[in-house]
């Protein structure tokens, strides 16, 4: 069974037919799944970006589980093991991929991302070697909380963040605060995270008490990207990485003049290894951000969306499977 998204606002659990096993595969029965933003923005609107569900789709894919069936060909992996999985399977052939930035792979497959099934599902079938195992002391929900936490570990390499890195996050809801925790994890000593967005620039500085090397947009709207760019020092970077809004008007030129690097970020690639550590190390603590745990009949279904659209004190909706 699974979580099928099968109209506007409308979720049923209906029976879903697992794909063969592969000799490089493996079937994970799922026991933490996570919502994400997109998640939501499917369910409101059929749509993320330009991504459009045009027929009924699994949805979920922060996701990890315990190992039940091996293909025949994998070594490293066995039934009971616990891993997360990261989503997205991309075709190793393309340039992009043959350059180690397989997370721009234009064949990417990756879980409920229309018309690809995602893995609110009793059980998937996915390839081992995108199926981590769990440190003992790493839970399935934390494992689930990866996939989020991989896009800030690429972000943060993408950025080059370190000890001499003064950070300022734009943005203060569950994006946000994984970028606060991720970039105090890869040295940065001064961190100043706004949600309310600062009339002035100035209060920016003055908060951060020192130049602001990296910003990160969080929410990617004309307001948020235009502070950004306005409080990042010269030669300072800013990474885009929420997509509030698909077309922004930003003062460009002014920052342009000033050498602020204008950095993309989409999804992640590599991470799951320094994800583990971080989390095995105590280094990043995510278990408080989980603030609603639901099961998986239809009404708790209907109300964990629900709850994660409404905001309010929900930070991140986690179903145990």
């Amino acid at each position: 069974m699974a979580a099928w998204l099968v109209g506007l606002n409308t979720l049923k659990i209906q029976p879903f037919k697992l794909p063969p096993l592969g000799p490089h595969d493996v079937r994970v029965r799922m026991k933490a799944v996570g919502i994400c933003g997109s998640d939501v923005h499917y369910l409101k609107t059929m749509r993320c970006a330009d991504f459009v569900v045009k027929e009924p789709m699994v949805i979920g894919h922060e996701c990890a589980g315990i190992i039940e069936e091996i293909g025949s060909e994998v070594k490293h992996l066995v039934p009971g093991d616990r891993v997360a999985l990261e989503p997205g399977i991309s075709c190793w052939r393309c340039d992009l991929c043959k350059e180690g930035r397989y997370n721009l792979c234009p064949e990417m497959k990756f879980f409920a991302t229309p018309p690809v099934h995602g893995s609110l599902a009793h059980q998937v079938v996915h390839p081992a070697d995108l199926c981590f195992k769990l440190p003992d002391n790493v839970s399935l929900e934390e494992g689930a909380m990866c996939e989020p936490l991989s896009v800030w570990v690429h972000t943060c390499r993408r950025a080059n963040i370190g000890p001499e890195t003064n950070v300022l996050v734009m943005g203060a809801g569950p994006i946000g605060l994984v970028t606060m925790m991720a970039a105090r994890a890869f040295g940065a000593p001064r961190i100043v995270i706004v949600d309310d967005v600062p009339k002035e620039v100035e209060k920016v500085c003055k908060v951060m008490e020192a130049r602001v090397d990296v910003s990160f947009d969080c929410a990617g709207f004309n307001k948020t990207m235009k502070t950004a760019l306005s409080a990042t020092r010269a030669g300072g970077k800013v990474c885009l990485v929420g997509m509030g809004h698909n077309e922004m008007t930003v003062p460009l030129t002014p920052a342009a003049a000033r050498e602020v690097d204008v950095i993309g970020i989409f999804r992640y690639r590599n991470a799951w290894p320094l994800c583990f550590e971080f989390l095995r190390s105590g280094k990043i603590d995510l278990k408080p951000l989980i603030t609603h745990r639901f099961g998986f009949s239809r009404k708790e279904v209907e109300e964990a969306f629900e709850t994660s659209a409404g905001g309010g004190s929900a930070i991140k909706v986690m179903f145990n499977l």
